[in-house]
């Protein structure tokens, strides 16, 4: 009967219902994350959105909170996976170059003006990282200090590499949350920009029609790293770890010389940090990190973020048509957020509602490739923070 009796209280079942040690947190709260991982499982397969994270983010969640299997815990799989890929920042990094493989900045050269509209969408993040701070002020049970506020300010780049790199280094308590909030506004993407970019503009502005791009060669694309390297070094170094991957990546793919590596990086090398990735962040959705005020306060000011990155690149592009010279279409402004490519994809369709024969996807892929630079800025200016609030 006692081997019975300690085999019942070895199963999920009594765990679920009655935790050793009596904290709700520890038996539905684990309960109530499963079905978070589920939630977040059904998104991916049956939604398609943004699979490549969230399916493995969402059985991280899953596995990390089984009672008792210790997979979270010192020495189980996924600690190890989040220690030594997340919390040392490697495995954004790696993504961040495979990721630079993938890129090409031949519409942001052969356009310079754009890059200033990805540089506007990263308004977002300041702004929400001021909101998190008042958030904090004056609502109970939210307590957000100074980096809290810097890591969630950053899912207003729309980046998730980047935010969970500045996460893991600023607030790693907030992972889980920033990550997935991060990943989730990507998704909706389509739905989320559309509605604020005609509010913003006219028809008239929507049919603007942008001339041809001139043609950028192998050299300039072969340069162009370098030179971001080097104002990186010069002028943010704390930046140098996000740009520096990314423009390495970048240089595998430009200079023609290493088609081996740069397909390794963009494909196999990609796949599989991008799994580790995944149920690394999924490990931090613990209940008791995420089933709290903070998590709502974070996916409010989430969506807010993303809002104001997409009405700053609008708006920019807006102001610089009242200046002499080419005109703009304003809604290439929204592709400004990291969201590469469906950020530029959504500029485009909304185009083509306007004037079916509008083709503005290579011109939105300019302030589109502009964001990530942009975002990994102001996370190298968010890391500062690190110094300071210390």
């Amino acid at each position: 009967m006692e081997m019975l009796s300690q085999f019942g209280q070895s199963t999920g079942i009594v765990q679920f219902i009655l935790p050793h040690n009596g904290d709700w947190i520890d038996g539905l709260g684990r309960l109530i994350m499963i079905a978070v991982g589920i939630l977040l499982l059904y998104l991916a397969i049956a939604r398609e959105f943004e699979p490549l994270l969230l399916l493995p983010i969402g059985f991280g969640s899953i596995l990390s909170n089984i009672p008792l299997a210790g997979m979270n815990d010192p020495g189980g799989l996924l600690y190890s996976i989040y220690t030594i890929g997340i919390k040392s920042g490697a495995f954004p990094l790696i993504i961040f170059m495979g990721i630079g493989t993938l890129t090409d900045f031949g519409p942001m050269l052969a356009n310079p003006k754009t890059a200033l509209l990805g540089a506007a969408a990263q308004f977002g993040i300041f702004t929400t990282l001021i909101g998190a701070l008042l958030l904090s002020e004056y609502v109970p049970g939210i307590d957000f200090n100074l980096l809290d506020a810097a890591s969630i300010g950053i899912i207003g780049g729309a980046d998730g590499p980047t935010a969970i790199f500045l996460s893991s280094q600023l607030s790693p308590r907030l992972l889980g949350s920033i990550a997935v909030a991060a990943y989730s506004y990507m998704a909706l993407v389509p739905i989320i920009q559309p509605p604020i970019m005609r509010l913003l503009t006219t028809a008239r502005e929507r049919q603007i029609r942008m001339s041809q791009m001139r043609y950028v060669g192998k050299v300039e694309k072969i340069v162009f790293p370098l030179i971001v390297l080097a104002l990186s070094i010069l002028l943010l170094p704390s930046a140098a770890p996000l740009i520096g991957m990314f423009m390495f990546g970048n240089l595998m793919r430009e200079c023609g010389v290493v088609d081996r590596l740069s397909k390794t990086a963009q494909n196999a090398l990609l796949n599989i940090v991008t799994i580790f990735l995944g149920l690394g962040v999924g490990a931090q959705m613990t209940a008791e990190k995420f089933l709290n005020a903070s998590t709502l306060g974070i996916l409010f000011l989430g969506v807010i973020a993303f809002s104001i990155g997409t009405a700053s690149g609008v708006l920019m592009a807006k102001l610089m048509n009242l200046l002499p010279g080419t005109k703009i279409n304003p809604l290439i402004g929204s592709a400004g957020v990291s969201a590469v490519p469906m950020a530029a994809r959504v500029s485009h369709r909304l185009g083509m509602e306007a004037d079916p024969e509008n083709m503005l996807l290579m011109h939105a892929m300019g302030p589109n490739v502009a964001g990530v630079i942009g975002s990994a800025v102001a996370a190298g200016v968010l890391l500062t923070l690190k110094n300071y609030a210390g």
